[in-house]
């Protein structure tokens, strides 16, 4: 089949343009043809004559950004323009979209969460005229709602507020199909709207080698100001409240060796204000850990390069092969790909049992690791966890088990047989 990709970008690093890039690489190893219509292209997953650049979908054009401001952050006092150009732009979108399915003779439409999250209202609400104008199957990949953001989507005006519930998720033409990315998810859309939704995790390529340590990496400890006999925790993500990096500092604290080192790798620049930021170089002060916890952001990124210096940036393969262990001590998330992606490359992994995921889509699978509750250490945790980093046998042993699980629950394979329900029609 010819399956057609709306999306506002690719080829950039947050969840769902990963995700949308595994599913394109599944769904041509199963003999589709993929052709991809976004506002922004950051990569490359389909031959050049399959993308077709539309800027008004991406969440940085001018036509975004002003109806984004005006719905939800600095409202006019009348919402008659706001209105007005949302309707405007919306049409044009599905004239653009009518005219990319035509002529590409587009057999399914699949919305890559443009139809689940309203944060571009005239892309969420173009696509729905166009499904509504064309008998045409769609599935929705919808990864998070405006219900699960708080006040975020909340306006003053009560026409955009309709507009929201009306267009976001999807769900005016019975051949639409829903997949959401936890279970949590699927039980909420079908309480909302009597939705039944197929669950589709997140999933990594088991089959490629990843975090294998070599001469690239091999002096990555000693670039970011640590020893190679020291004890290697890191914490892969990004510097954000929810991630919970205080805990994984409070636990180097805690444990007796300072061979125990933690590496945070992620930066601070989805960090409003940079408060948190600031509040985890306070608590690393305070708690007298500055030989001990290292920030590396500016060393490490999503794939090797050079410095202007000439001084190596490694990839987060090159993190995670240089770590013993990882933390992941998240408050919420909507799936959790560190916790994946640790599993992957074979390293035991400390973690939360964020709310509303990790039990009941990920650890309930009998995955060993050390979990918290409410991101308490309890006795127990530090003993365990200490156990962990100090025995090598167990850390193997840990390892080999948790892949074996990782690549049953969450591979490549196990997405192309949920990819394979999902577009049968």
């Amino acid at each position: 089949m010819n399956i057609g990709i709306i999306i506002g970008r690719i080829g950039d690093v947050d969840g769902v343009a990963l995700e949308a890039e595994k599913w394109i690489h599944v769904l041509a190893r199963m003999g589709h043809e993929v052709f991809i219509l976004s506002g922004r292209f950051r990569g490359h997953p389909v031959p050049r004559e399959r993308e077709t650049f539309l800027p008004i979908l991406s969440f940085f054009s001018p036509e975004c950004e002003w109806e984004q401001n005006r719905a939800f952050f600095f409202p006019p006092d009348d919402p008659d323009e706001l209105l007005v150009t949302v309707e405007s732009n919306a049409h044009n979108i599905a004239t653009e979209i009518f005219a990319w399915a035509l002529r590409n003779k587009i057999d399914v439409l699949l919305s890559e969460n443009a139809s689940a999250l309203p944060c571009h209202l005239s892309m969420g609400l173009g696509i729905k005229l166009a499904v509504d104008s064309m008998d045409i199957p769609v599935v929705t990949h919808d990864h998070d709602y405006a219900w699960e953001r708080g006040s975020r989507y909340d306006s003053p005006f009560p026409e955009i507020m309709s507009l929201v519930r009306d267009t976001f998720p999807l769900r005016s033409d019975p051949q639409i199909r829903h997949a959401v990315i936890n279970s949590a998810a699927q039980q909420e859309i079908k309480q909302r709207f009597d939705i039944d939704a197929h669950v589709v995790p997140n999933v990594m390529d088991f089959k490629q080698p990843f975090a294998v340590p070599d001469e690239y990496n091999r002096d990555l400890l000693e670039e970011i100001g640590f020893n190679h006999d020291d004890i290697p925790v890191f914490q892969i993500t990004r510097i954000v409240e929810r991630k919970g990096i205080e805990v994984a500092i409070d636990l180097v604290n805690q444990l007796d060796d300072p061979r125990v080192k933690l590496i945070i790798t992620g930066s601070a620049a989805d960090d409003e204000r940079k408060g948190y930021f600031k509040r985890l170089v306070d608590q690393i002060a305070n708690q007298g850990l500055g030989d001990r916890v290292h920030f590396a952001y500016h060393r490490i990124l999503s794939d090797r390069g050079q410095l202007a210096n000439g001084r190596k940036i490694y990839s987060l393969s090159d993190a995670y092969a240089s770590s013993l262990a990882c933390t992941y001590f998240s408050t919420y998330e909507g799936f959790g790909n560190a916790f994946v992606e640790t599993i992957l490359a074979k390293r035991p992994v400390f973690v939360n049992n964020y709310k509303p995921v990790f039990w009941p889509d990920i650890g309930s699978k009998g995955f060993k690791c050390v979990m918290l509750e409410d991101n308490e250490i309890t006795d127990e945790a530090l003993e365990d966890v200490d156990e962990i980093l100090h025995n090598p046998e167990l850390r193997k042993e840990i390892a080999e088990h948790n892949f074996r699980l990782g690549r049953e629950h969450f591979s490549f394979e196990v997405l192309q047989d949920k990819l394979d329900e999902l577009f049968t029609f």
